[in-house]
């Protein structure tokens, strides 16, 4: 059963499409990322031309990151404040990051960039996370005592001006390294595709020392509003995104997201970011063979910006 997607300019099997969007929200609810850092990649690998499943795989990820955020407000787990400052970064961010989207397309870099972009960030991301959930499990493991990591406790980024209280989380922080976080995921949203929660996520927990229980449902709420401004501002800046292909990844992305929140709820912490950190590293590494072995093709034609 296939279907035609018109900016793509390729018939696809609905199939596929629906079970890549499913899985996808189903990881969004379960480890409260985006799922764009998945999202792109597999599109990619479907023969989808990078600069639509930058743009498409940006439009997935609202929908996907609005069915959790839903479930997570009404446990009480979202700090709106917070996420407000993560969000006046982000949409600062996004607009830059869709500037040097738009410039690397006119160079034809672009899909070389945000290959190497992915393989760079999803292997050192993913082998910090691998490393610190190991480490986690084994002290558990042998009953020995975890380090506290307390809202009140300071490292470098409690000691920057213009500090404001954020109840729902227990913290007194900076705004600066919020907003500054904020910007560097707007951007690699637009450049990317990416909602950013395998980034803020691991940030929010390990620097901003927010509570893990209010990090999950916080990211989402910012995710939510970058990737939908970042969309509206592709589509109207680089005409890369493909609505049909949005519509069938925002349907089975919405559903997936629900058991996947459910599912979340069943596994402990290190857990969940020790199967993170390993999906994060698979996908850097299918990227990072993509790049080295030598391709079918050795010669494409580009129209109009799109690569064949």
């Amino acid at each position: 059963m296939t279907v035609y997607l018109p900016i793509a300019e390729l018939s696809v099997n609905i199939l596929i499409i629906l079970g890549m969007g499913a899985a996808v929200g189903f990881l969004s609810g379960m480890f409260g990322v985006g799922g764009g850092f998945l999202i792109t990649p597999l599109l990619i690998f479907y023969n989808i031309p990078p600069v639509v499943a930058v743009a498409t795989g940006a439009n997935q990820v609202v929908a996907s990151s609005i069915s959790g955020a839903i479930t997570h407000f009404r446990r009480g787990t979202v700090d709106v404040k917070l996420g407000s400052i993560l969000l006046a970064g982000g949409l600062v961010g996004a607009t830059g990051g869709v500037w040097i989207f738009s410039w690397l397309r006119r160079l034809g870099q672009l899909d070389l960039f945000i290959s190497i972009l992915y393989v760079v960030l999803l292997g050192s991301i993913g082998a910090l996370m691998l490393q610190e959930s190991v480490r986690a499990m084994r002290r558990a493991k042998t009953n020995q005592a975890l380090p506290i990591k307390r809202p009140g406790q300071h490292n470098w980024v409690h000691r920057l001006p213009l500090k404001m209280r954020f109840k729902k989380s227990k913290i007194y922080l900076s705004a600066i390294p919020v907003v500054m976080l904020g910007m560097a995921i707007g951007v690699l949203t637009s450049i990317m595709g990416v909602g950013g929660g395998f980034i803020m996520v691991p940030a929010m927990i390990y620097l901003l020392r927010i509570p893990t229980n209010v990090v999950v449902g916080t990211s989402l709420f910012q995710i939510i509003f970058t990737t939908a401004y970042t969309t509206m501002v592709q589509a109207a800046t680089n005409y890369s995104v493909d609505i049909v292909l949005a519509t069938i990844l925002m349907i089975a992305g919405v559903i997936g997201a629900q058991y996947g929140v459910r599912v979340g709820q069943k596994l402990r912490g290190e857990q969940l970011r020790a199967l993170l950190a390993l999906l994060v590293l698979a996908v850097g590494i299918r990227l990072a063979i993509g790049l080295i072995v030598t391709p079918d093709d050795l010669y494409s034609v580009a129209v109009g910006g799109l690569s064949y």
